[in-house]
């Protein structure tokens, strides 16, 4: 079955944070926002604290780390997948680092995914580093990014069970 070459994606934003009397300077409005995209649970989110916005609510900047590194995962799972690489559990500590401009704008100077990967075998750690490289290559919210995105993989075989307690082991 081949892929279509061309995906669209819609969402729809909605800002909630009008107090009543609408925007009447910076620090009368709320920063409130909801994402809807059709048939998915809405997504609701805020600014930053820093820029006034609900601490207790995601806002574009989570959004965006968890996007690249939900692909990340998602690139490298299917490349372990059709390399017959068995993953055991995947956990990816993901930090970047935003620098303001003195005109209020800014961006993202880097961001650094750190996955933690557990593969079945000692003989598959090897191939499950590399294929980190690969799935930065082929993941497409990266792609789509001018912020340099690193990643630090860790990848180890998970501990061999005591052979009474392996269901595989000849009895």
């Amino acid at each position: 079955m081949a892929l279509k070459d061309l995906h669209e994606y819609r969402a729809r934003l909605r800002w909630t944070g009008n107090p009543g009397d609408g925007i009447v300077d910076y620090a009368s409005y709320g920063r409130s926002y909801a994402v809807t995209i059709s048939g998915k649970p809405a997504i609701a989110g805020s600014a930053d604290p820093a820029f006034r916005g609900d601490a207790s609510l995601h806002n574009p900047e989570d959004h965006f780390l968890a996007a690249i590194a939900g692909c990340h995962m998602l690139a490298y799972l299917a490349l372990c997948a059709r390399r017959e690489v068995c993953v055991l559990s995947y956990e990816d500590t993901v930090q970047g680092v935003l620098r303001l401009r003195p005109d209020g704008g800014g961006a993202f100077e880097r961001v650094t995914l750190s996955p933690s990967v557990v593969v079945a075998t000692e003989q598959q750690v090897a191939l499950g580093v590399a294929l980190h490289d690969a799935a930065a290559e082929q993941c497409f919210i990266a792609n789509s990014c001018r912020t340099p995105i690193a990643h630090r993989p860790t990848v180890r075989a998970a501990a061999r069970p005591a052979a009474s307690e392996d269901p595989h082991a000849r009895r």
